[in-house]
């Protein structure tokens, strides 16, 4: 039985819409880029995220053959930038550097977006936490500090971050995952690790739990010590700091990360062809050479293995913040 004409009329012009739309994407990506991009930093200027993108960009430059501008888009913790990428066109001429704190904020209600709200492309910085103490302080492993907070809860305090911070939550999912109330080691909230830090030289608090290169000059300094690091292998930078699994016998693993994400419905040739030129920037001696000075750790994960990532975070994250009650 032949179809009625004006649903055989409405077939053709459906296909004739997918055959466009195919050869615009094709012709997008085959054109693409023809001209210059912009990579949105959520962070200030002058800071670790803004270097490290600024880095990639002017790498990215030369392999893309257009200027990739970096455009810093500060306020809001963090949620104006993040929001300033996943609302821009999804045409690959605006992407950005999302970090750690897009697993949190939704969390808290800052905003709405999540790992989900983008295109991930690729993941190029991972700094596990890493646990300091004074270096006159009487704990030989994390072990000796576990016995020491069960035997004196409330008595020991820790900071690094404000309430709620990566490095909070670093400190919290340890002792949730050993088993102690987070609640047992107060948080005192500061600017960032270097205030902490200060703090923990001064005597205000006895524990910092932040990337071992924000530590680094104060522990070549012989002022503060790393007990562990949280994550599955050594550090490079400090080789001789066991991780928290051989210190202690914990799992927990995290860390402030950045990578780099798109508009969610990015076509994927162009997701494909933006991936291929941070990988060929990640590659490159430039960037290695850069992150070893400042001391930054090297983690790449492509677009599939940065979804898959970022989605654990993002389960990690929810956990601990409902168990010290920040998760709204």
């Amino acid at each position: 039985m032949a179809l009625p004409s004006f649903i055989r009329r409405a077939t053709r012009r459906a296909l004739l819409g997918l055959l466009l739309a195919s050869a615009a994407g094709g012709a997008l990506a085959q054109n693409y880029p023809d001209r210059p991009l912009t990579l949105v930093v959520p962070w200030g200027a002058g800071g670790g995220t803004d270097a490290v993108a600024r880095m990639i960009a002017s790498l990215m430059e030369k392999d893309l053959g257009q200027p990739v501008n970096v455009v810093n888009r500060i306020g809001g913790s963090g949620v104006v930038g993040h929001s300033a990428i996943a609302t821009a066109p999804a045409d690959g001429y605006t992407f950005g550097m999302i970090t750690v704190e897009i697993t949190m904020m939704h969390h808290q209600k800052l905003t709405e977006l999540g790992p989900e709200s983008y295109t991930p492309i690729a993941l190029v910085n991972l700094d596990p936490a890493g646990f300091q103490v004074r270096a006159d302080a009487p704990y030989k492993s994390m072990a000796d500090v576990l016995a020491a907070v069960k035997a004196n809860p409330g008595k020991f305090k820790a900071s690094g971050t404000g309430q709620g911070g990566i490095w909070h939550l670093a400190l919290a999912g340890w002792l949730r995952d050993a088993k102690v109330d987070p609640a047992t080691v107060p948080w005192v909230p500061s600017n960032g690790a270097a205030p902490g830090l200060q703090d923990l030289v001064a005597g205000g608090v006895e524990f910092v739990p932040c990337s071992l290169p924000e530590a680094r000059s104060l522990i070549d300094a012989g002022k503060v010590r790393s007990l562990a690091v949280m994550a599955s292998s050594r550090s490079t930078l400090f080789p001789n700091v066991p991780t928290l699994k051989e210190s202690a016998g914990s799992d927990w693993a995290t860390g402030a990360w950045r990578g780099i994400a798109a508009p969610k419905g990015l076509p994927p040739a162009v997701a494909a062809r933006l991936e291929a030129s941070v990988k060929k920037a990640y590659d490159s001696k430039e960037y290695k050479d850069f992150m070893a000075q400042r001391g930054f750790g090297l983690l790449w994960g492509g677009s599939a293995d940065f979804a898959r990532f970022m989605a654990k975070a993002d389960a990690d994250m929810k956990a601990v913040m409902t168990a010290v009650g920040l998760a709204k």
